[in-house]
């Protein structure tokens, strides 16, 4: 069972999401909060897996609060839900650390299939969000595109072979797949890149690899 939260100022919003996720069997939704300093509380009572949280909120705006999520002994994987789909939303929410950028506009059967994908351990990102990103980072130059290659040139080849496919958007039970190795090994290797490129998820080393021109 997946522990959901859900973190907006709006109430019929929060109504909404929690009957879209309550009607998935697999979804609890735990806990609901009306901004950021609500959110960190209740996250630190409790556990949750996956926070559905909105980038303008008062008190604590949805960017701080991923960021101060992502810190927490054990952090939930985080959501960030706006109806603006400005850059600097999109670059700020990834690195602070959210695993997945939507818009409220989004199809709900795309929302219950982020929710269960950052769950595994994957990422969700809008299609215009991404194109964004893409583009932001085919532009920025090569300078930046040579330290991300010096990055990943300490992964092992295999290590390699894994990031480029989950830069692809591919779960881990696809690299398995494609690799012909076991879902925990990918696991594993995920793991380690993390780790080697100093970065916090998949998104972010996805942009990485895309950066480096890995994929």
């Amino acid at each position: 069972m997946i522990r959901a939260m859900i973190v907006d100022d709006d109430a019929l919003v929060r109504l909404g999401l929690a009957d879209l996720l309550d009607g998935d069997d697999t979804i609890d939704v735990v806990a609901q909060a009306s901004d950021g300093l609500h959110a960190i509380e209740l996250a630190t009572a409790r556990r949750i897996d996956v926070a559905l949280v909105d980038v303008r909120m008062p008190r604590m705006d949805g960017i701080t609060a991923a960021a101060r999520l992502r810190a927490l002994p054990h952090p939930p994987k985080v959501i960030t839900l706006t109806t603006f789909d400005l850059d600097e939303y999109v670059y700020n929410a990834l690195a602070a650390g959210a695993d997945g950028f939507l818009l409220k506009d989004t199809d709900p059967a795309e929302i219950l299939r982020a929710v269960h994908l950052v769950a595994t351990g994957s990422a969700m990102l809008h299609p215009t969000a991404a194109r964004r990103l893409i583009d932001r980072y085919h532009h920025s130059g090569r300078p930046q595109a040579a330290a991300a290659r010096e990055r990943i040139d300490q992964l092992t080849p295999r290590e390699q072979d894994v990031l480029g496919l989950l830069a692809q958007g591919d779960t881990n039970a696809e690299i398995a797949t494609a690799l012909g190795m076991r879902e925990s090994t990918v696991k594993a290797h995920v793991s380690r890149i993390l780790t080697a490129l100093e970065v916090t998820n998949r998104v972010q080393a996805a942009l990485l690899a895309r950066d480096a021109g890995l994929t």
